[in-house]
């Protein structure tokens, strides 16, 4: 089962990666170009925020399954960089990161003025997504 999860949180972290860069960068283009907020806007959005909410939830089951997550959480693992990134950097960077994009999210949709929704969104949706580009274990994926 661990195996099994830890594969695919390895794999939706591609799509959401994919997801998240192409919402951050519509809505940079959106708000430097002064587009209109479509429905197809909203949409793009609200994929990235779907991503990023799925693979924080597989993330969760997997850091409290894990040998690596909460079960390793010590004063020694915090001397070690690789287990720190584990039990502590990864997690609370990817939850920062998601909850930045929920925020760019929420923001954007209440916005009034359209340059503006596509300002918040392209604002929030980077921040979280250099966030979470800053703790990804790329020793793993590379």
């Amino acid at each position: 089962m661990y195996i099994i999860l830890k594969n695919l949180h390895s794999y939706l972290a591609i799509i959401l990666l994919l997801v998240v860069i192409a919402a951050a960068i519509y809505s940079i283009y959106g708000w430097t170009k002064d587009k209109n907020f479509s429905d197809t806007s909203k949409k793009i959005l609200l994929a990235g925020l779907i991503a990023a909410h799925l693979q924080l939830v597989i993330g969760f089951v997997i850091y409290f399954i894990s040998p690596l997550g909460i079960s390793n959480f010590s004063k020694e693992v915090m001397g070690n960089s690789i287990g720190r990134l584990y039990a502590l950097e990864h997690p609370l960077m990817m939850l920062v990161g998601i909850i930045l994009i929920t925020i760019g999210y929420s923001k954007s949709k209440r916005a009034k003025n359209e340059t503006t929704k596509f300002r918040l969104a392209g604002i929030f949706y980077t921040i979280g997504l250099l966030l979470i580009l800053s703790r990804i274990p790329w020793h793993v994926w590379i």
